[in-house]
């Protein structure tokens, strides 16, 4: 029996708890928030056992606890100290939220802290294991659209549709220091909801990245609308058709309703290879109306002449969340390798903070020049 601690039981505790429920190899043993009162009432949401210990310090849970893992669902200026306070006590898994950091310094502190104790971390992200763009991937891997040479990321950010969060739960989002990214108004969007995006860049081309050029405006204090531009570096020992290129484009829609269980954002990815296109339909909102439409399936692929939809697929995402923490279960019992290590978001860290520096400094960054 795997014992599990979760630290801060805000609005994304809701997803990530449910992988961790009704499993019989898992205990949630503690919970930690600042106000106790909150964590109270998830217990009561999710039927969690009313007799575990709440403490609002999270060193104290992790001096008194004995965990085999630990959440940590903390502000992003938070998650360094916190993940190395948990190395430090030996704690076997440690789950992060993303983004892994504020800075690559504070990543490669959270690295060698998991290093010197043993601890396994990993940088959850659900986007990997949502069901449509798996099974993407695992068509991209057999060659199916043949060698990649684009891939557009698009993020619809509406304005309502959506979890109703008070004002008062995003008030941290809006401090540069708790947020991180820009120095002078912090990076809301590009480092905490498009880390999502660049993880997928990242993940979809499987290259180094050579170079980024990011433009974003301000939008009632945060940094969107956004758009990101990157190459990949050329590799002579794995040539491909064409140069690579990826671009993201973070878009408002404040007049928009985007009918969601969870936030009002939804996520559209295209990607051109040598012999077809790849289309993937929704994110965050699939299961609404826009996913009974047959113009928007989940998979379009024209290859060959030819349109395929794929559609078979589980279309809510909270399947996302559940599916991520199973893995994760099984990387802590010794089974499979985490899906996003130290290194891997580190590196992914480092793309995103290259973005930020360029469209702070209205240039292109060389990853390399990111230290």
């Amino acid at each position: 029996m795997l014992k599990v601690g979760i630290i801060g039981t805000g609005r994304i505790f809701d997803l990530n708890v449910l992988g961790y429920l009704n499993n019989d190899d898992i205990e949630i043993t503690c919970l930690c928030n600042r106000t106790i009162e909150k964590a109270k009432q998830k217990i009561k949401q999710f039927n969690i056992n009313e007799s575990i210990p709440v403490y609002s310090d999270y060193k104290e849970m992790l001096d008194k606890e004995e965990l085999d893992i630990v959440v940590i669902l903390l502000p992003h200026n938070l998650h360094a100290e916190a993940t190395i306070y948990a190395a430090n006590k030996g704690i076997k898994g440690i789950s992060v939220q993303k983004p892994m950091a504020l800075s690559l310094e504070e990543a490669d502190k959270m690295i060698e802290a998991c290093n010197n104790s043993g601890s396994i971390l990993s940088i959850f992200e659900n986007f990997m294991f949502i069901s449509h763009i798996k099974k993407a991937k695992e068509l991209i891997d057999q060659d199916y659209i043949g060698d990649l040479s684009s891939i557009r990321i698009k993020v619809a950010i509406g304005a309502k549709g959506g979890w109703d969060i008070p004002e008062s739960a995003n008030l941290w989002r809006k401090d540069p220091k708790q947020v991180g990214g820009s120095s002078s108004r912090g990076s809301p969007v590009l480092l905490d909801n498009g880390w999502h995006a660049f993880t997928l860049g990242w993940w979809f081309f499987e290259g180094e990245i050579e170079k980024v050029f990011a433009w974003t405006d301000e939008y009632h204090g945060i940094d969107a609308p956004a758009y990101v531009m990157w190459k990949c570096k050329e590799n002579k020992e794995q040539e491909h058709v064409s140069p690579q290129y990826g671009n993201m484009e973070f878009s408002l829609m404040p007049e928009m309703k985007i009918p969601s269980n969870y936030y009002n954002t939804d996520e559209f990815i295209e990607i051109i290879g040598s012999r077809g296109i790849m289309k993937m339909n929704q994110g965050t909102a699939i299961g609404n109306k826009m996913s009974e439409s047959e113009i928007f399936a989940p998979i379009v692929i024209i290859r060959d002449g030819k349109v395929e939809a794929l559609s078979d697929f589980k279309k809510d995402w909270k399947y996302s969340f559940i599916n991520a923490t199973k893995h994760f279960i099984e990387v802590v019992k010794g089974n499979k390798e985490p899906i996003l290590s130290g290194e891997q978001a580190k590196y992914i860290l480092k793309f995103n903070l290259a973005a930020i520096k360029s469209a702070q400094d209205g240039k292109k960054i060389y990853l390399s020049d990111i230290k």
